[in-house]
């Protein structure tokens, strides 16, 4: 009697998790509210800095708003989808959306990419392109949660916990140095790294990988003289302010310029063709500009606030693979935020790397949605933060 007791107790207590899982509800409402804060600021911030170029090249000064408008309603609705979307369907997809994201970087490639300043990262469909780096990281994200948590017996040992998820990183950044697209294989090996740590590879693997990966983008930088130059203009971009250290001189301006309070939102000076890619990557120093001190610290403020959340919803998890998971997807928009800062305030070298939720772009902007919903998702078996929220 004990143990039919016992079991069936077991077996009420895995349908009831499989019941919380399946059933809608119980989503954390902050990381939303936090999310929409965040996008609102940015749909304001492209507003206001894409409207000088905006109506020169396109005779529109609402052009880029419009179209991000577009672009997060979008996102909005990938967003809600991934929230609601069963568990199983999604662990379902690791490997089409590897194999996915694999053919859209081959793809680029191809003649039917065309190379904008000298890369080809883009898929033009219709009036849009869509950038695959974008979401190859989800899918790299969905890929190495299930290696960490499926092969955690074998992961300290180098031919089958260490080769595979390197095998597939390394080659998804040779395509993306094809394109050549240095700052999001950096991306990609800095997810693989911190996901390794989560997972428990050995500390001596990761030395290794990390002395060959430091070896290897030296060895690209020596053999391009430019883009050695690039690398190292953020250590005194001042040296060559009307080239190699061009768009960080502009940038130190803008933030210099919005002093404590900022100059106003819309009057902005370095917007007015002095900075390049004003309402892309370097956004947040026309942030800088307008909103000053202050509204930069808002604005960190609340992606900290966001991460925290996110934080609450990883330690939450009970199952290994949906923890592994939700620490990727995190991690992809935490990297996104710091590196583009880093850029912008010159701590870092110069790197395509746009603001998520801020910085103007389709691809970028939809992706980190649908990393938001998958979070959303993950949040609805998440215990401890409902009880303390």
């Amino acid at each position: 009697m004990k143990k039919n007791s016992f079991r069936e107790k077991k077996e009420n207590g895995v349908l009831a998790r499989v019941a919380e899982k399946a059933l809608p509800g119980g989503f954390d409402w902050w990381l939303f509210t936090l999310t929409v804060i965040i996008l609102s600021i940015g749909l304001i911030m492209v507003l206001s800095s894409s409207g000088i170029v905006a109506e020169i090249d396109n005779g529109d000064k609402y052009y880029f708003f419009k179209r991000q408008v577009v672009f997060a309603v979008a996102g909005l609705l990938a967003l809600w989808g991934a929230a609601l979307m069963p568990r199983a369907w999604l662990y379902k997809l690791q490997y089409p959306a590897l194999f996915l994201s694999l053919l859209l970087l081959l793809l680029t490639l191809s003649p039917l990419a065309p190379a904008i300043n000298g890369a080809r990262r883009w898929i033009p469909i219709g009036p849009i392109s869509i950038q695959p780096m974008e979401f190859v990281k989800i899918s790299m994200a969905l890929y190495l949660a299930y290696f960490m948590s499926s092969k955690q017996d074998l992961i300290k040992t180098f031919s089958r916990g260490v080769i595979p998820p390197f095998a597939v990183t390394g080659l998804f950044c040779f395509l993306l140095l094809l394109q050549p697209d240095f700052g999001s294989s950096v991306v990609l090996a800095s997810l693989l790294f911190f996901m390794c740590v989560a997972g428990g590879t050995r500390f001596i693997y990761l030395f290794f990988a990390m002395a060959l990966v430091v070896a290897g983008a030296m060895a690209l930088a020596i053999a391009s003289p430019y883009r050695l130059r690039r690398l190292l203009a953020f250590l005194d971009p001042f040296a060559d302010p009307s080239n190699t250290g061009y768009h960080l001189v502009q940038s130190l301006l803008a933030f210099g310029s919005g002093s404590f309070l900022g100059v106003g939102v819309g009057a902005s000076k370095q917007k007015m063709f002095y900075l390049p890619e004003a309402h892309n990557d370097f956004i947040m120093a026309v942030l800088g500009e307008e909103l000053g001190f202050v509204g930069v610290s808002v604005v960190m403020l609340l992606f900290t606030m966001l991460f925290w959340r996110c934080y609450r919803i990883i330690m939450g998890q009970q199952d290994l693979r949906d923890r592994f998971t939700a620490f990727g997807l995190t991690v992809i928009i935490a990297m996104g935020c710091v590196m583009n800062l880093a850029v912008v305030m010159g701590v870092a070298p110069p790197k395509g790397v746009p603001m998520p939720l801020v910085s103007y772009g389709g691809s970028n902007l939809v992706a980190t949605l649908l990393c938001v919903g998958l979070l959303l998702n993950f949040s609805r078996t998440a215990e401890g933060w409902k009880r303390s929220s």
